[in-house]
């Protein structure tokens, strides 16, 4: 059964190296895929679902391909230290948990203190809402919905795909999710090009957000309160899936999230999640501490699936 461990490991080491070093800021691998995404959609873009699908289906059969050798190449080592390394290496590169919580704090930490400038320029790091509308209240929320939505993109998906098929899951998943963030926007440039894109994301988050919505509801102070808010809200939200994680932090926390929301692009006016007050700046430490707990889950329960499949590999 010692082969069997090999990815589970692989994916605790690489949760703890993203634990103890967070995201390098030069030279992280996922910049890196951005770039290269970016130089492929200047070369092909058209304003075409059809251009935008053969862009997408590019982009993701290139990092399957990736995965599959790197993994490929750590079996023929015949080594169990060396694939659980190469696990353990993807799965940190893809991982955005700890930066995302640090993020978190750091604008709670500003507004402590009212220093709201500070704390308006921390908000490009969590979301793409335009900073220069949000008051005090606003960047509350928006660091709040945006904790809650990618405590599941950045840190619950890649784990769980991860666990489902190793490193060619991990950057598959960082693939997609990166082209999302490119191009899967509902305006003039990529309403037709970034179509597939935002499609496969959401099909790709569809059972890792379900799965931080259980974490919520399991780890959550009010479990009652979260799977509530789920049940009622999550299917109002524009998103299948950033409902089912938004809905659920609402009700674990007591708080009431939604309302007027400004893009770049545009305004949106964001349905009601959870029934109880507004989120206040306490609660931003509150939902990095549920955050944490939710990844710690999503770990435990990713390595168990990365464990039986292993196992089951093994027996044939």
């Amino acid at each position: 059964m010692g082969r069997a461990l090999d990815v589970p490991v692989g994916l605790c080491v690489g949760y703890l190296l993203d634990r103890a070093v967070g995201d390098p800021r030069r030279w992280h691998p996922v910049a890196g895929l951005g770039r290269a995404i970016g130089r492929l959609e200047r070369a092909v873009y058209a304003d075409s679902r059809a251009v935008g699908v053969g862009f997408a289906a590019t982009s993701v059969c290139a990092s399957i391909a990736l995965g599959v050798g790197v993994d490929r190449a750590a079996r023929r080592a015949d080594s169990s230290p060396v694939r659980i390394a190469a696990v353990a290496v993807a799965t940190w590169a893809v991982l955005g948990g700890t930066t995302l919580n640090r993020v978190g704090r750091e604008v709670a930490d500003d507004l402590s203190v009212d220093d709201i400038d500070a704390a308006r320029a921390l908000v490009p790091s969590l979301c793409g809402r335009d900073p220069e509308s949000l008051d005090a209240a606003g960047i509350v929320r928006a660091a709040v919905e945006s904790i809650a939505e990618n405590t599941s993109d950045a840190a619950v998906a890649p784990l769980f795909w991860g666990g489902v098929a190793g490193v060619p899951g991990l950057v598959a998943y960082r693939t997609v999710n990166t082209l999302d963030s490119m191009v899967g926007y509902r305006n003039d440039r990529y309403g037709r090009f970034g179509w597939a894109s935002a499609r496969l994301d959401d099909l790709a988050n569809l059972v890792p957000a379900r799965l931080a919505g259980v974490l919520v509801v399991v780890l959550g102070e009010d479990r009652a309160g979260a799977l509530r808010a789920w049940r009622r809200d999550a299917a109002a939200h524009p998103s299948p899936n950033a409902g089912v994680v938004e809905s659920s932090f609402a009700g674990a926390l007591g708080l009431r999230l939604g309302g007027r929301t400004v893009y770049p692009h545009g305004v949106e006016e964001r349905p009601a999640l959870g029934d109880g007050r507004l989120p206040e700046v306490a609660d931003l430490y509150s939902t990095t501490r549920l955050s944490r707990r939710v990844q710690i889950g999503a770990l435990a329960s990713s390595a168990l699936i990365a464990y039986a499949i292993g196992a089951l590999r093994r027996r044939r």
